[in-house]
This record gives C-alpha cells, structure tokens and sequence, in this order.
C-alpha cells in the first residue's frame, strides 16, 4: 500500500522529470527561499510558517527589515504580477481572447513585477542594516536570493541586531513635540529630522532634538556607535543643514549662513595641515581665511601672536608642523578655528591620541575659552577624565528603527540620576546594544527623556 509521502515524493518526481530545466530551477529555488526566510523570521521573532506562504513572504520580510511599508507594496504588486498571469491563462481559453489583450496583460504583469523587485530592494537593504553587514549583499540578494537567505537563516554567525518587536516599540514611535526656547542669547536647536535618500525612499537620520545652550557652557555629547554625533554637529554648523531652526545669539543659521559661518569653529578629528609650513605660517594663512577682509596685515599678526599665547604655541612658533608632538598638533588644530574668535567651537575627538596628561591640559583650555562666554561642544570616547570640567551633557542614541534620537540633555549631576550611572562610559553602555557590548536600554530612555520634555512643553 503507498503512503501519502511516498505518493507526494513520486509526484514531485514526476513534475521535476517532465518540466525544464528552467522550471526545475525556479521551483528549487523557490523552496530554498522558503527555507531560508524560514530561518531568518524565527530569528527577528516573527513567525517562521510565514515563510512559506508567497506574497507574506514579502511583507514579513519588510517587517523584519524595519520596512513594512515596502514590503507591503511589494507583496501587494506581486500579487498583482501573480493574478494578471493566472487572469492570462484563464482569458486564452475563453472567446474574448485576443493578442492585444495578451499584450495588455503581459506588460502589466511585468511593470507590476519591475515595481516589486525596487521595492523588494529597499527591503534587502533594510535586512542588510538589521544584520549588521555590508551593503554589497544586496547584488546577492538581487541575483540570488535564496543564498543569502539560507547563510542568514540558518548559520549563528549571522544574527539580526533587531528583532522585529523593537522596531515596532514605543520609543521609536513617540515624539516630544516640544520645542526649545529661542533666545536672544546662547544656542538654540530645534531639528525635526535629518534624512537621506535611499533607493528613492527617505531614511531618518535623525529626529525629534531640541535644546538650548547657555553661553559660557561647556557640553558633552555623548553616543554609541552610529547615533548620529557627527551628523547632529554637521546639521547645528550648518554644514549639512537639517530640516530644523538653529539660532545663535537671535540669529538664525541656515538663514545667515555666509554671514555666520566664522562664528562658528570646527575642528575635525583628523586635522588638516601641511608638516612643511611653520606654526605661525599655518595660523597666518589661517587668519587670511577666516578673519574678514578688511582687517590689516598687522591686525591678522597681532590676532596670530594673541591666538598663540592663548594655546602656549608661542615657544614653538618657527617650528615646522610635523615637528610637533601630537598634544601640540591638538592645539594649532583648535588654535587655527579660535582665529576668527567664534562664538560656538566645536570638536570631534580633539583627545584622540593623547595620554592623560596633555589631554587634561587640553581640556582645562577649552574650559577656560567657554568661560570666556563662548559655547562649546566636545565629542571625546574618554570622558570621565575629563568631565569635572564640562556643564552638560547631549546623549544620543538609536532607537529600534535605527534613527538617532535624544536620550537626554542637560546638567551632568542630573544625567547620573537620570541613567542610574556614576560615569559617562557606563551611560554610553546603558544605550548601546547588546550585541555592541551595552545593555539595549537606548528605547527606554528615549520614551523616558521624551516624556520629560513632553512634560515641560505641556
């Protein structure tokens, strides 16, 4: 007597012997797929059986991806590519049939399909994120999709830094509506977002931060890996403008960029200077550039000789730049964007590379330009060493849909309390993810900190 199986064996054999080679190959390839996006839906928590079903796939996979909008309208148009095909068929055994209705359904069928495929994209590319790899995985999944989805599926190397429930979580969903204060004095920040264009489709970088910054303050920011430090610096010195408001002493930015951009100092992790050229040949040419036209000759010397006094550069004025120590280099770096005596100074890493000591020097120097009443901001991965010396503290963090969003802002003894931490490193612990070495809090202080302002706004 033959069992079900072995009757469903003998037919699958018999379809794989009658078909073609092509057929033969698309049904493999299709099972393979279902067995791999099998995999990856139990690993991002969805439901693996999923997997199994055509058009679901599409819109689980835009689930796990973080893109359900794509995946939804790409299972929608290959419904629609599947029906019209099915419709084909049905039509040409029927007297209505006729070779412009053939072709009327044919291109349809293939716009249909075409639009499903550049969103199926979007969605590779957001599983891509979710896993943490790099974006060339995309010719793979293009190509051959059934490949990666079984390498991801089934191989514990690769495992998804979200899961689809933290996408789908609260903080990555609710906003402050607040805004900061706009002052005649001091910094003021209201970004709503910061986005970039992927394959046709806007990416957040960035949302939801607001803040205002007194003079004289000298502020922390503080962030995992990805959270959008350098992103958020770009955007408030108008480098990269966001869709936001950034004012500065009553002034607004975007708006007086030209007019503004002198009065605000950027210094770069990596500096940028020729090792050939002395220190005061760097800050004179420095001087030529940021200070405004009108100045003299003699006023340009005067403001260079003054610069390095301030940054204890003057001993070593007639050296040449690549006969500086680094703590040196650290400081003509700073001293080349303090030329134009700028009311907002802003720094990426200016520690990197240096031990205990010169950074401390460095630091206590920056603390004393901020009290001088200009702002600064500081981006350093070694901040306990340092942080008796700052006001305040920006924490940026990614939320589950990985845009950077404001964990919290304000004094340093608050931010203690806030996160439960004593030290700045273990605050940027709190927020990372787990798989980065953190705890994977960074959703619950975004809710919490935005409730706060929600609070104050209300």
């Amino acid at each position: 007597m033959t069992t079900i199986p072995q009757t469903i064996l003998r037919s699958l054999v018999y379809i794989l012997l009658e078909a073609d080679m092509d057929s033969v190959y698309s049904m493999v390839s299709a099972v393979l797929l279902m067995v791999g996006l099998y995999g990856i839906f139990r690993k991002c928590g969805l439901k693996p059986w999923h997997a199994l079903i055509p058009c679901v796939q599409e819109l689980k996979m835009g689930e796990a991806a973080g893109r359900a909008d794509e995946g939804r309208v790409a299972a929608v148009m290959r419904a629609v590519s599947t029906v019209l095909i099915i419709l084909d068929a049905v039509l040409e055994l029927t007297p209505f049939y006729s070779e412009d209705i053939d072709i009327l359904i044919g291109v349809a069928s293939v716009l249909a399909s075409l639009v499903s495929m550049v969103y199926l994209v979007r969605v590779y590319l957001g599983l891509i994120e979710v896993f943490g790899l790099r974006r060339r995985w995309v010719i793979l999944w293009f190509l051959v999709d059934w490949f990666p989805a079984l390498l991801w599926g089934w191989l514990k190397k690769y495992q998804p830094l979200w899961s689809a429930a933290e996408i789908k979580s609260d903080a990555a969903n609710f906003f402050s509506n607040s805004r900061a204060a706009v002052l005649d004095q001091g910094l003021t920040v209201n970004l709503e977002e910061r986005t970039a264009t992927e394959f046709f489709k806007k990416k957040y970088l960035l949302r939801d931060i607001h803040m205002y910054i007194q003079p004289g303050h000298m502020v922390l920011l503080l962030g995992g890996s990805g959270a959008g430090k350098t992103t958020f610096l770009n955007a408030v010195n108008g480098y990269e403008p966001a869709k936001a408001e950034v004012v500065m002493n009553g002034r607004n930015m975007y708006k007086n960029y030209k007019d503004m951009q002198y009065d605000i100092g950027f210094v770069p992790q990596l500096d940028l200077m020729r090792g050939s050229d002395s220190v005061y040949r760097t800050l004179m040419d420095a001087a030529a550039l940021r200070l405004p036209m009108e100045f003299s000759k003699e006023q340009r010397q005067a403001r260079v000789e003054e610069v390095m006094d301030i940054f204890g550069l003057t001993p070593v004025k007639s050296n040449l730049v690549v006969k500086l120590s680094g703590g040196q280099r650290k400081r003509l770096s700073i001293a080349m964007e303090f030329i134009s005596n700028p009311t907002l100074f802003i720094l990426d890493e200016p520690d990197s590379g240096l031990d205990g000591v010169m950074a401390r020097e460095l630091f206590e120097q920056l603390r004393k330009i901020a009290d001088q009443g200009k702002i600064i901001i500081v981006i350093t991965h070694t901040p306990d060493r340092v942080i008796d010396l700052f006001d305040d503290v920006i924490v940026l963090a990614k939320d589950a849909k990985r845009t950077g969003r404001l964990a919290y802002y304000g004094p340093i003894s608050e931010a203690r309390t806030f996160f439960g931490k004593d030290r700045m490193e273990e605050i940027v612990k709190s927020i990372n993810r787990t798989e980065e070495g953190g705890e994977g809090r960074a959703d619950e202080f975004i809710l919490k900190y935005a409730e706060v302002q929600h609070g104050r706004s209300a």
